[in-house]
């Protein structure tokens, strides 16, 4: 028989057993899947165990199929990023050159936020007013430091009115107009501010030399000061409040006690100007005229409290008595100047003239 002549070329398939079988098979696949799709947990029930056998089968398949397309990803990353790794190159540059600038930005505006909450954060024991403005000028010299301020006349300035910074004392106004007014450094020659040292509240006067470092005149007391100690204002006079922030007292080259100034920490670009006069500004004028009596205890009487008696005075020795003698009498006083009239003295009369004389 040749190999033409197949017996079972012949042999046809039913398409009823066909449909059977392609059903038969779909429906397991069916049910395989729906047992493994549960999101309940079977652990208690019948299909805990079927879902569990079918989870450790499928999950090695999945992998087993799913590693061919995941190795392929990868080759296909690792030759790409080698043809274009120039140009990533270059945008990745290009992307830190940006955050770079962005990050100096980001630093000064942290700076400078910082330097505001400082300056809007100081406060003054009693609470004194205050402006805020910002230094537009610096005007240096061998001895003269003075600065400009954008803050003037119309924000209740004044001449004298105090400057601090975010650290400590800066200096004084002593010239304001409309808009602008003129603070006087600590370090100018012409500034005097009274001081006290923290530690033993000793006195002394903050002059400037038109140096870094003003000095310390007039020390009062002995072994008054000593490197390091706190300088605050005394408030004397009336010009300063008590107890501002000037800085660190120090021993300099030539022997003399002088202070590292506490402003010099940082740039002196915001300022906020205390608008204190003197201290009569401080208190409250009107609550101290209204002054008012306190309700009496009860059961207390209203009425005020008796007068203590006044001490009685020595009596003073009686004096002898005279027997007063009758009007008329030898022993009778004799009567005063006023109520005797004075004796008149007798009337002289001229002679007549004899008959016949001449006059004289």
């Amino acid at each position: 028989m040749s190999l033409r002549d197949n017996p079972l070329g012949e042999l046809r398939v039913p398409l009823t057993w066909t449909a059977g079988i392609v059903f038969v098979v779909v429906l397991i696949a069916s049910v395989a899947i729906l047992l493994s799709d549960r999101r309940e947990a079977f652990d208690t029930d019948e299909y805990g165990n079927p879902r569990t056998m079918t989870d450790k089968v499928l999950a090695p398949v999945g992998d087993a199929l799913s590693t061919p397309g995941r190795l392929t990803g990868q080759g296909v990353e690792g030759i790409r990023g080698y043809f274009f790794a120039v140009s990533e190159n270059r945008r990745l540059k290009a992307e830190l050159d940006n955050a770079r600038q962005w990050r100096d930005v980001a630093i000064a505006l942290r700076d400078t936020n910082e330097r505001y909450r400082q300056i809007l954060g100081l406060k003054t024991d009693p609470p004194i007013p205050m402006a805020t403005a910002r230094i537009v000028t610096d005007s240096r010299g061998p001895f003269a430091n003075s600065r400009l301020a954008n803050v003037g006349r119309e924000a209740g300035v004044r001449p004298g009115n105090p400057v601090m910074s975010e650290n400590g004392l800066v200096g004084r106004v002593v010239g304001v107009t409309d808009g602008a007014s003129r603070v006087l450094m600590l370090t100018d020659v012409a500034s005097r501010t009274p001081v006290m040292i923290d530690r033993t509240n000793a006195r002394a006067i903050l002059t400037g030399d038109g140096g870094p470092n003003p000095k310390l005149d007039y020390l009062r007391g002995v072994n008054a000061v000593k490197s390091g100690d706190r300088v605050l204002t005394s408030g004397d006079g009336g010009v300063f409040p008590r107890g501002l922030p000037v800085g660190v007292a120090v021993k300099g080259l030539d022997g003399r006690w002088r202070v590292v100034l506490a402003s010099d920490k940082a740039p002196v670009d915001y300022v906020r100007i205390l608008l204190f006069e003197d201290f009569t500004q401080i208190v409250n004028r009107a609550a101290l005229d209204k002054a008012q009596v306190p309700p009496p205890t009860p059961g207390a009487s209203t009425l005020p409290p008796p007068a203590p008696p006044a001490p009685k005075a020595a009596a003073a020795p009686p004096a002898p008595k005279t027997a007063t003698p009758p009007a008329g009498s030898a022993g009778a006083p004799p009567a005063t100047a006023a109520a005797t009239p004075a004796p008149k003295a007798p009337a002289t009369k001229a002679p007549a003239p004899r008959p016949g004389a001449e006059p004289e």
